[in-house]
């Protein structure tokens, strides 16, 4: 069984979905951005199916150009094209009674599109250059990390396609969205790749998993993996610190520690607005006349802290009805 680490509320719920359309036969649509484990979910659906013990294909769509990429996925007659000197059956073939995964199918040529329709509705297909029908049995799993709404929008994708392989769609979150997995993954890491290299390294330093905890992984976990084996390969004793991190990543992530342990801009605003307002003992004409702003300004600024605070009535400089004797001051 292949194991996916789900620590976080995000990742359990990926699984148990994952896990509900497993046992049925429905196509299945994974999206999510470049790195985030959509291969190894597509493995975990097989795993957890009917067709566990059945091929499990995979056909990189992204890799191969158009013509090449459909010979690979539907086969091919001997004569079909040249340099085909022999008939060669397909990805689609291999996967008979098992599944077969399409990575990256946004790529996948229009007329390659056509095919694979047929292919979902009747189950058959022939190979190029043949005119022999094939019958297939295989469960489809598609991995894309490109909204496929909008390239259906821009005819890019057929849109009775889409929706023969949208029955189900699981969206893997990005690791910066699921941070409580970081932790265990990069220990799975570091024991995996110890073992690999025939390195020392069996922990990190408190430092190095700080690090790991305020950096956002644009390349998900694909980039956690290649980041712990890194520090793998240069650290020379047991313990693996922030020094054996790429100096790009020990940059960031400090720059986003920083971000959130010091306040913004708009808060500096807001908590000195306050200030003053406590200063004035509530009075807006007052307090407006210090800030240096008119008192119509000074009202904006309280309704947006408020809603900033989600609505949330705020402890100094609540909004009041201004009494009869301020409506009556003009603005500042």
């Amino acid at each position: 069984m292949i194991e996916i680490v789900a620590h976080s509320e995000a990742m359990r719920e990926v699984l148990r979905l994952a896990g509900r359309v497993a046992v049925t036969d429905a196509n299945v649509l994974v999206t999510g951005e470049s790195g985030v484990g959509k291969d190894a979910l597509a493995l975990f659906v097989h795993a957890m199916s009917g067709r566990a013990l059945g091929p499990f294909v995979k056909i990189d769509c992204a890799a191969l150009p158009g013509e090449l990429l459909e010979a690979e996925l539907f086969g091919f007659e001997r004569g079909a094209f040249t340099g085909a000197t022999q008939a060669k059956p397909g990805r689609l073939e291999a996967a008979h009674k098992g599944t077969l995964v399409l990575d990256e199918i946004a790529y996948l040529s229009t007329d390659a599109q056509a095919k694979l329709l047929r292919v979902i509705e009747r189950r058959e297909f022939e190979r190029l250059g043949g005119r022999r029908t094939v019958r297939v049995d295989a469960r489809l799993v598609a991995l894309t990390n490109v909204e496929l709404e909008e390239a259906v929008s821009r005819r890019a994708f057929r849109e009775d396609l889409f929706y023969r392989i949208n029955v189900v769609r699981i969206h893997v979150p990005p690791l910066r969205e699921r941070r409580e997995d970081v932790e265990p993954l990069a220990h799975k890491f570091l024991e995996a790749y110890a073992a690999k290299h025939g390195r020392a390294a069996a922990r990190f330093a408190p430092d190095a998993l700080a690090l790991l905890g305020h950096y956002d992984f644009p390349g998900n976990v694909r980039e956690l993996s290649n980041v712990v084996e890194r520090a793998v390969i240069v650290c020379d004793d047991e313990r693996v610190g922030a020094e054996h991190f790429p100096e790009a990543v020990r940059t960031a992530a400090k720059v986003r520690a920083r971000q959130e342990t010091r306040p913004t801009l708009a808060l500096l605003e807001a908590e000195y607005v306050r200030e003053v307002l406590a200063s004035t003992g509530g009075n807006k004409s007052e307090a407006a006349r210090v800030l240096g702003i008119s008192r119509k300004n000074l009202y904006e600024k309280l309704a947006r802290y408020e809603a900033d605070a989600g609505g949330r009535t705020l402890e100094v400089g609540e909004e009041q009805k201004p009494n009869v004797s301020e409506k009556q001051e003009p603005d500042i």
